[in-house]
């Protein structure tokens, strides 16, 4: 019944900037910690940041920690994902998705379900 939808993406140039979305319908959304993952062509599917129920504790994989802060408004049912300095290597599809595990944190794609649709953010040179 977990319905999330990302928006945001698109074609920027390196260095620059882009704010993407995740909304969730159908439940209550603080129920929920949340993950963003993403998926380069011909590359498994990789973890990216993790947020808790309240927001109160986030983490980062290497690659992005210090650039991609995520954060969520849960009176808005909305997580976010502010991407700077962008880098081509981060050119991927983003998905984000509800944590479901028994142990948190989780930075496992395993451990995470009602997966959105995905956005394109594709980085140039």
């Amino acid at each position: 019944q977990v319905q999330l939808v990302e928006s945001g993406g698109g074609l920027v140039q390196a260095g620059g900037s882009l704010r993407l979305s995740c909304a969730l319908s159908g439940r209550k959304f603080s129920d929920y910690a949340m993950g963003w993952f993403r998926q380069a062509p011909g590359k498994e599917r990789e973890f990216v940041a993790a947020i808790s129920w309240s927001g109160s504790a986030s983490y980062y994989a290497d690659s992005v920690k210090g650039r991609f802060p995520v954060s969520r408004d849960n009176a808005k049912n909305t997580m976010y994902l502010q991407m700077n300095s962008l880098k081509p290597e981060d050119t991927a599809v983003y998905y984000c998705a509800a944590f479901y595990g028994r142990n948190w944190p989780s930075f496992r794609a395993y451990d995470y379900g009602s997966w959105g649709q995905g956005t394109q953010v594709t980085v140039s040179s």
